[in-house]
């Protein structure tokens, strides 16, 4: 009985790594797919290229003003929140390390790894620091 509801959890980790991939695999083309929505509404004024290198750099002046107007008794959860979805990079890193044949997305996918593992090892030593700093002093 037991062995069944092993079976049955280990298929269910098949169907959801292979929901992952599938996600994986689809995001190059919704990529592109807005792109070209971008490009034609745009009447091809706008290279895709170009539209994809604007949304990074908007999204890297959000994440600026973000992370520098959050009070400082906000920092410490949101360091957690922060680390949680570093793990999720992780996860995704992995896949694109261990599931592609491509040299260059494997390569992704290892700098992504350390990126994420680093901020997630500093992310831990910021809150402790954070949380020593409300503990009383001992004399």
């Amino acid at each position: 009985m037991a062995n069944s509801a092993v079976d049955k959890a280990m298929d269910g980790l098949d169907g959801a790594v292979e929901a992952v991939r599938q996600a994986v695999s689809d995001l190059p083309a919704v990529a592109d797919a807005v792109s070209a929505a971008a490009h034609g509404v745009s009447g091809g004024a706008v290279d895709p290229f170009v539209f994809r290198l604007a949304i990074f750099v908007l999204a890297i002046f959000v994440g600026y003003y973000v992370v520098w107007s959050v009070t400082p008794a906000l920092h410490t959860p949101l360091m957690a929140v922060t680390n949680a979805i570093s793990s999720v990079i992780v996860v995704g890193a992995l896949l694109a390390v261990g599931i592609s044949a491509s040299g260059l997305a494997t390569g992704f996918g290892f700098v992504a790894l350390v990126l994420a593992s680093v901020n997630i090892f500093g992310g831990f030593l910021v809150t402790q620091r954070m949380l020593a700093m409300y503990k009383k002093k001992e004399k």
